[in-house]
C-alpha cells in the first residue's frame, strides 16, 4: 500500500475503530479474552481487535498467523456471509489462517474452543 495522505487517514481511522472495539467487546469476546490474555493459553501471545490490511481481527496470534473470529447471529445473513468469505480469502492470501466460533460455542463450550485454538497452533491439550 502506497503511503499517501488518504491511506494514512484510512489507517488512522482503522486504528481508532480498533481501539473503540476493544472497549465495546461482546460478553463472548470478554470471556474468550480473559482466557487468552497474558499468554494464559500455553504461552501463546494473542492480540485483540488488531488491524491488518483493511480489516480488524478479533483475536490474532502473530507467531502462528492465526486469527480467531467470533460470530454472532448476524453472520448467518447472506450479505454478511459473502463479506466474511471475501475477508477470509484475503487473509488467507496474506498467509493468515482463520478459524471461526459462534458466540454460542463460547457460551456453552469455552474449554472446547480453547482446546481447538491450541490444536490450531500445533499444541495437543
Amino acid at each position: 500500500m502506497t503511503d499517501t495522505p488518504q491511506n494514512k487517514k484510512s489507517r488512522s481511522s482503522l486504528i481508532n475503530r480498533a481501539r473503540e472495539l476493544r472497549h465495546e467487546m461482546t460478553p463472548q469476546e470478554r470471556s474468550l479474552w480473559q482466557r487468552l490474555r497474558n499468554r494464559q493459553l500455553y504461552g501463546l501471545k494473542f492480540r485483540r481487535q488488531t488491524p491488518l490490511g483493511p480489516f480488524i481481527l478479533d483475536f490474532f496470534c502473530h507467531e502462528h498467523q492465526l486469527e480467531i473470529e467470533l460470530d454472532g447471529h448476524h453472520h448467518a445473513e447472506p450479505v454478511q456471509q459473502r463479506y466474511d468469505q471475501a475477508r477470509t480469502e484475503w487473509l488467507q492470501q496474506q498467509g493468515v489462517r482463520v478459524i471461526r466460533f459462534t458466540n454460542r460455542e463460547v457460551d456453552t463450550n469455552l474449554e472446547g474452543v480453547l482446546q481447538e485454538i491450541a490444536r490450531q497452533c500445533g499444541i495437543e491439550p
